[in-house]
């Protein structure tokens, strides 16, 4: 039984009723509404004690009005403690008064820009995308990276030595080839990025790269041992990844899975894992 109070780093919701979200119709089985109340019914007897917001790839004009709809949501759902909004920061200079303007959201944590979606491995790497990044340390923002391939890993890590002020933290582990069972080089990538002091990893999204009909913990297990090692018990921390973690699991599936997975470690590092880390992360009072 899970006997810690719950921090998830990671939670989706949208409303297609408020905001455009084009990427869904490629995924019929999450292309509906997905609001507060039903993550409370995925997470029913589960000690989820707050959330942080994930933004969601809404059209790219409505990213501001997704930061004020999530802030709608937390007025009723106050478990909603953190919001990681969409920013341009490949405006370089020019990002500035869009992090201004989130900035006046107090719920707003930090960015996520997602490199993932760019044809160009070296988008993360141009003058003005670094700039744009460099500047979430004066607001206090945390960046989540979203990447995906070995080209975008390798940049990243650069980018990230080129932003030492910045605070990071790698989405879904980096998005490994689980379901092949190929560790390298992803393994070697993220003992490097590990070994710069300003990052921390999600432990998400590892379920949606397994075989999602037929995964099983062993499956996981290699890529989530090596995160812990590689990261320490001090910059790990739990995302639920709701709900496009559902693509392969249950909510409380993934969750006793990592929870298991884990059983060995000390009650600290689970403390650490599942909640602590969190907190101290995305400031969550």
């Amino acid at each position: 039984m899970i006997d810690i109070p719950v921090i998830d780093t990671h939670m989706h919701l949208w409303d297609l009723g408020r905001l455009d979200y084009p990427w869904l119709a490629d995924s019929p089985k999450i292309n509906r509404p997905h609001l507060p109340a039903d993550y409370r019914e995925a997470t029913a007897g589960l000690p989820i004690e707050a959330m942080i917001f994930v933004q969601c790839e809404a059209v790219v004009s409505q990213y501001e009005r997704e930061v004020a709809w999530v802030t709608e949501q937390a007025a009723a759902e106050p478990r909603i403690r953190g919001i990681v909004a969409w920013a341009p920061l490949e405006k370089g200079e020019g990002a500035r008064e869009d992090l201004e303007a989130l900035s006046r959201y107090p719920l707003v944590r930090g960015i996520r820009r997602i490199i993932q979606f760019e044809e160009d491995a070296g988008f993360c790497l141009r003058p003005g995308f670094v700039r744009g990044v460099r500047l979430l340390s004066e607001f206090d923002f945390r960046f989540d990276l979203c990447i995906k391939g070995d080209a975008q890993f390798g940049n990243t890590i650069e980018l990230v030595r080129r932003c030492p002020d910045v605070r990071f933290i790698l989405d879904h582990i980096g998005k490994p080839f689980i379901k092949e069972g190929i560790m390298e080089p992803w393994a070697g990538y993220i003992r490097e990025l590990a070994s710069l002091p300003n990052t921390a990893c999600k432990i998400s999204g590892l379920v949606t790269e397994a075989d999602t009909d037929n995964w099983k913990s062993a499956d996981l297990r290699p890529y989530l041992d090596h995160v812990l090692e590689s990261f320490g018990p001090d910059r790990v921390a739990f995302g639920g990844d709701w709900p496009v973690v559902t693509l392969a699991s249950s909510y409380r599936r993934w969750m006793e899975t990592l929870w298991d997975a884990v059983a060995d470690r000390t009650p600290e590092e689970r403390w650490k894992l599942f909640h602590d880390n969190a907190a101290r992360f995305y400031r969550v009072e």
